[in-house]
């Protein structure tokens, strides 16, 4: 592998993270699918004056789950859809179809995406890159109320 052409690195910065907010998003999905949480997640941060520190998205669901994904393309998410699909297809022997034929393929796509998100504040502001947003993904095909816990840990101001 060869060298990096150039590196370099910001100043390291210190604060005091002296307070912890907490925050219950609940999404009322209508089926497969991904839906942009950016603007709430944002908001949040807003809301709780976040200065330096960090939000953490937890889905409280093994159904559905959070990724960080491109925002400019919508081909990049149905592309994305399909990969899942094709990982954990539906009707392929699974065991555990207690909740139908989606169930098993939905618990295998949770497991392969995340349930927990860590985004970094800085200067306020969420510190996502410019085609980067936050979805949730819902892996079952019938609607679904999704709990999110949101925290901030850090700095207010």
């Amino acid at each position: 592998m060869p060298a990096p052409k150039s590196l370099s690195r910001t100043t390291p910065t210190a604060v005091a993270a002296n307070t912890i907010v907490s925050s219950l998003l609940t999404v009322q999905i209508s089926g497969v699918g991904f839906t942009d949480l950016t603007a709430e997640v944002a908001k949040f941060a807003r809301e709780v004056r976040a200065r330096e520190g960090a939000v953490t998205l937890f889905i409280r669901h093994t159904s559905a789950s959070l990724t960080i994904q491109e925002n400019a393309d919508p081909t990049v998410l149905v592309d994305l859809t399909t990969a899942l699909d094709r990982l954990a297809p539906e009707n392929a022997g699974w065991r555990h179809d207690t909740e139908g034929p989606d169930d098993m393929p939905a618990h295998i796509k949770t497991m392969l995406t995340a349930t927990s998100l860590h985004i970094p504040v800085l200067q306020g502001a969420l510190a996502l890159g410019t085609w980067q947003a936050i979805y949730l993904v819902e892996h079952r095909a019938r609607p679904h109320r999704r709990e999110i816990v949101l925290q901030f840990i850090g700095m207010t101001g």
